[in-house]
Parts: structure tokens; sequence; C-alpha cells
């Protein structure tokens, strides 16, 4: 005897924008201090769930969204901003690793001379 009482199926677990951007700034946090999985692990996420968010934020597709409201997938050119904006995220990083090593060395050779 099956019932089909929808209180008995299980539901899916529905994520606002707001509780996916904190999930993403506690999940960068957390990797700082390497504790990335444990805290997927404490919040039930998978980090393949990380990465589309970051794709969906990087590619606007959370700006002016209302609770509930469908997100879906971001067009061609949102795809290709959010490549570009990870691209010179990036570069950025470098750029400021080389230059602190560069600054490192030019005091060392100060010190040398």
């Amino acid at each position: 005897m099956s019932t089909d009482d929808p209180a008995e199926k299980p539901r899916r677990r529905v994520i606002s924008v707001a509780e996916k951007l904190a999930h993403l700034e506690a999940y960068d946090h957390a990797i700082q201090t390497h504790q990335g999985g444990a805290y997927l692990r404490a919040n039930g996420l998978y980090s393949s769930q990380i990465a589309q968010w970051r794709k969906q934020r990087d590619a606007g597709l959370f700006d002016r969204k209302q609770p509930g409201e469908a997100i879906g997938k971001p067009s061609k050119e949102q795809a290709e901003i959010a490549r570009l904006k990870r691209q010179l995220a990036d570069r950025e990083r470098e750029l400021e690793t080389t230059q602190t090593a560069l600054d490192i060395r030019g005091k060392a050779h100060a010190r040398a001379t």
C-alpha cells in the first residue's frame, strides 16, 4: 500500500542568492586557513557547487535577483566576461607576487653593496 503524501517525499534544499554569496565568502575564508574541506562537510556542500556559484557570481547572474527567482545559465557573453574577470584577478595576484619578490631582491642587493 503506497501513499502519495507530499509530506513523506524528500524535498530538495533551496539555497538563496544571499546564502550562496555568504557561503562563497565563508568558504574563501576557510580556504585561507586550510579548512575548506571541513567547511564543505559541515554545511553539506560540494566543491562543484562552489565552482558553479563562483561562475554565476562572476558572470553577474546574482545581481538584482529576488528571493526565489531562477538564476539560469550565463549567456556566452556573460561567461566570457566572468572568464576574463578571473583571468584579470589571477594576473593581478601574479603581479603582486612579482612586485614583492622584486622589492625583497632590491633590499637584499642594497644590503650587499
